[in-house]
């Protein structure tokens, strides 16, 4: 039986967490003709809804079970919670990160930690890392915070939904990112306990989709594969506890590729001047999956977090103008003559295209050889164009971006 006590939490989490804001926004307002409300999880003191979590368990553990010290593996908001708690109760803690792991997110951690953290970076993704940490914490007889299937773990997240109830009593729907469960756990055992009639979304990255196969299978299963782009929320197996509560409590889970969370990304913050990070984004990417069903309703997306590194926006951008049709990629049998690119770009480009990407690979006494071209349009109508353009001057081409295999080989 779970026990969990979400008021509780929200006392012992008051002096800690800021209370973040449920602001009405404009702009998705009119564009769903509903009451659109955020839930700002991304100004949250660590900058994500995981210091809850890691501090509500962590405050928890006896004096003894602190005195060894605490250890977590997580490449990103979840070691920032557990660094920030460690410093707040004066606990040592050992921080387990992957080997990958960006620079800004190691001195971030670093920063909410300080003398009371050490980080150890191992392994060249999470899942090494976090066999490795399980293995130091036994080895060491210290105390695993783990980053979303605990009882604590899970009552610290639903504060976000004590919270959300103070300032909205009328909430018709609510949309809450999806990765292991926490969160969605959390939020969604606490709303319908209050409000029964709310409806609550989970919404996943296609990439990783944990919790809707868990749903359909009755059980946790792990995926083979996952894309990990969105980092906040991809997991390979959702948890055995936070799948209990989703089962029980949540509405629907809805799927979002992730080049619709890269344009709700470039969105936010071309409108609203709002910074996320992948996870942070997909609720509000969920919204035109249901944008019927909320018409004239009072609607939250929670923001879960804004650690989204600055190196990443290119990717972002190009994730977005592909699923957009606005950039395409060609292997294309190039004459290997002078004045080819120009005849290219004079008559099969149109107006409002350009090429972003050439690679040419000449071949001695050929003809022809073989070039990679990426094209960006003004419109994703003018794809068709294009394409009529290429087969009239009888060009050999393969499109690549609906092959994965040959477009990740050749373009990366």
């Amino acid at each position: 039986m779970i026990n969990l006590n979400f008021l509780e939490a929200a006392q012992r989490l008051q002096e800690v967490v800021d209370h973040t804001p449920l602001q009405l926004n404009q702009h998705l307002s009119q564009k769903y003709e509903c009451s659109l409300y955020l839930k700002r999880e991304d100004l949250q003191v660590v900058r994500s809804y995981k210091l809850r979590g890691a501090y509500n368990m962590m405050i928890s553990l006896t004096e003894r079970e602190l005195s060894k010290g605490v250890v977590c593996a997580s490449a990103g908001n979840h070691a920032q919670g557990v660094a920030y708690s460690c410093n707040k109760l004066n606990v040592k803690g050992v921080i387990f990160m992957p080997s990958i792991t960006p620079k800004q997110k190691i001195e971030q951690t670093r920063m909410f930690g300080g003398a009371n953290i050490e980080i150890i970076l191992i392994g060249d993704t999470f899942d090494d890392c976090a066999v490795a940490a399980k293995q130091y914490t036994q080895e060491n007889e210290k105390i695993f915070v783990p980053p979303f299937d605990h009882e604590k773990i899970i009552e610290g997240q639903g504060t976000v939904g004590v919270e959300l109830y103070k300032d909205l009593k009328k909430i018709d729907y609510i949309l809450i990112p999806n990765g292991g469960g926490g969160l969605c756990a959390g939020v969604s055992a606490f709303i319908k306990s209050v409000s029964p009639d709310t409806k609550i979304i989970g919404v996943e990255p296609e990439g990783a989709p944990s919790m809707s196969l868990a749903l359909r299978e009755k059980k946790p299963i792990e995926l083979p594969s996952i894309d990990r782009f969105v980092d906040g929320a991809s997991v390979k197996k959702v948890g055995e506890l936070t799948f209990e509560l989703c089962r029980s409590f949540l509405d629907e889970v809805i799927l979002v590729p992730e080049g619709k969370v890269c344009s709700t990304i470039l969105q936010l913050y071309n409108k609203d001047a709002i910074v996320v990070e992948p996870a942070g984004a997909l609720s509000i990417a969920g919204l035109d999956y249901l944008k019927e069903e909320i018409r004239g309703k009072n609607v939250v997306c929670i923001v879960s977090g804004s650690n989204n590194d600055i190196d990443r926006m290119q990717e972002i951008k190009e994730r977005s103008l592909l699923y957009e049709g606005l950039k395409h990629y060609f292997l294309l049998e190039f004459p290997q003559r002078p004045g080819a690119l120009k005849e290219f770009v004079t008559h099969v480009l149109g107006d409002n295209n350009d090429i972003t990407y050439f690679q040419f690979s000449k071949k001695n006494n050929k003809e022809s050889g073989p070039a990679v071209i990426g094209v960006e349009v003004g419109a994703a109508e003018d794809f068709e164009n294009l394409r009529k353009r290429m087969n009239l001057k009888g060009l050999k081409y393969t499109y690549l971006n609906h092959d994965q295999l040959l477009f990740n080989n050749l373009i990366g």
